[in-house]
């Protein structure tokens, strides 16, 4: 999935006119039953990708409600935030949004979406954990998951058969060993594992594989969770990493990664599933050596279990001014059901359930994205993670630990003491 989930963290302005939104909890299952029009807003993804989904979707809602007009309008990612708020603070506002899942919260937490039923979506017992986290707050569900992204290990065959290994690494030991031979074989100015150190994803993966965490919450509020013995652990893996295999800027985050990686100079890549892919490009690919020889795998982790995954994607949301919730609910579980997921895993997406992710499992050729997915992580669901990820808390620490500006832990106590302030305030 080559796009970046932007959080919405800038609609305090517009919810003055969402003052009300309490009385959504009052409106009816039916509200918005006999609605005759439908406005549908989805990301540009659906528009090129997969448009015959989207034709499907109308035509069972038109099918229901006969002389229903559904309109739709399509966004790229960069320009939604903005349209979308500049819209909710008018009476006139899409009745089904496509949200980015770390765009949830901001919306969730300040009452702009609609609670819907979960019972109502098909599989929505066997939701992914990390999606269905993404959906819902203090006890309530306010979206339906629509599809994922996940990430995986990404190397060169050719670099790593040059150092005499022959088959992908199983377990974290392996993986350090063939890393180590690589890194010899190839020189110091090579990247045996490109690892940009402003990656949270990748080193909140390190956090949770060694049974730590980013916040917990305790006695109903959120506590900052990074100075824990469980949590050090992994960042102190996570920096042994960047000082073994990175030679690259440690300043650096992972926007461009997909561009550095075409560039040669660096064996693996532990990145969105798309990542590889996109560098293997003949525009990005400076080698030419790229698309024979890149090789996916599930990235071990050191607890000896499949590292877990921060799981990207979308979900769909309605918005609590909406007009036509009912059907709007209708249209998202035609489009999101067991047909809609068919067709997004035919196009290479990740299904947004457990059920279907398991169809994928057993194909040789999705095994290992949906292998990978099976082990998941997700963001706290607390009131003030906007806040957190506006500050770029993460980025900072990691990049003072990866630069030896701070040692593990007092970068780890640091940003604690900044979470902790902001956290728990909407």
């Amino acid at each position: 999935m080559k796009r970046k989930l932007i959080a919405a963290i800038g609609i305090a302005g517009i919810m003055v006119s969402v003052a009300a939104c309490g009385d959504s909890d009052k409106k009816s299952d039916n509200a918005g039953a006999d609605a005759k029009e439908l406005t549908v807003w989805l990301t540009v993804d659906a528009q090129n990708n997969w448009p015959d989904l989207v034709k499907a979707a109308d035509a069972a809602i038109k099918k229901k409600h006969p002389g229903i007009k559904i309109n739709h309008e399509y966004y790229g990612w960069p320009d939604k935030p903005a349209k979308l708020d500049a819209v909710l603070a008018t009476d006139k506002v899409p009745d089904v949004v496509e949200m980015g899942n770390t765009e949830m919260l901001s919306y969730m937490v300040k009452g702009a979406l609609a609670p819907v039923d979960p019972a109502k979506f098909e599989n929505s017992d066997q939701w992914l954990d990390g999606l269905k986290a993404s959906v819902t707050y203090e006890g309530k569900t306010y979206g339906v998951p629509y599809y994922a992204g996940g990430r995986v290990a990404t190397w060169r065959t050719d670099i790593a058969k040059a150092s005499g290994i022959k088959a992908a690494p199983k377990t974290y030991d392996e993986l350090t060993g063939d890393l180590d031979k690589i890194q010899k074989k190839q020189g110091d100015k090579f990247n045996a594992w490109y690892q940009p150190t402003r990656d949270w994803y990748a080193a909140m993966s390190f956090v949770y594989d060694a049974g730590g965490s980013i916040a917990k919450e305790e006695g109903g509020k959120w506590v900052a969770n990074l100075s824990s013995a469980e949590s050090q652990k992994g960042l102190d893996e996570f920096k042994n990493v960047i000082d073994k295999y990175m030679h690259g800027d440690k300043t650096k985050d992972e926007s461009d990664r997909y561009i550095v990686y075409g560039q040669g100079k660096s064996d693996l890549i532990f990145g969105a599933a798309w990542e590889g892919a996109t560098s293997a490009d003949p525009k990005n690919d400076k080698t030419g050596k790229l698309k024979d020889n890149l090789e996916n795998f599930v990235m071990p982790g050191p607890s000896g279990k499949a590292m877990p995954v921060f799981l990207g994607g979308s979900d769909l949301a309605v918005p609590v001014k909406s007009d036509a919730q009912a059907v709007a609910g209708e249209w998202i579980n035609a489009f999101t059901g067991a047909k809609g997921q068919a067709g997004l895993m035919a196009k290479g997406n990740l299904p947004n359930n457990k059920k279907d992710l398991a169809t994928m499992k057993a194909d040789p050729k999705t095994e290992v994205p949906a292998t990978a997915a099976e082990s998941n992580w997700f963001v706290p669901m607390a009131p003030g993670w906007g806040a957190v990820e506006k500050a770029q808390v993460l980025q900072t620490m990691l990049q003072e630990i990866g630069t030896g500006k701070k040692s593990v832990a007092d970068a780890a106590k640091d940003a604690d003491a900044k979470i902790d302030k902001v956290i728990n305030t909407k």
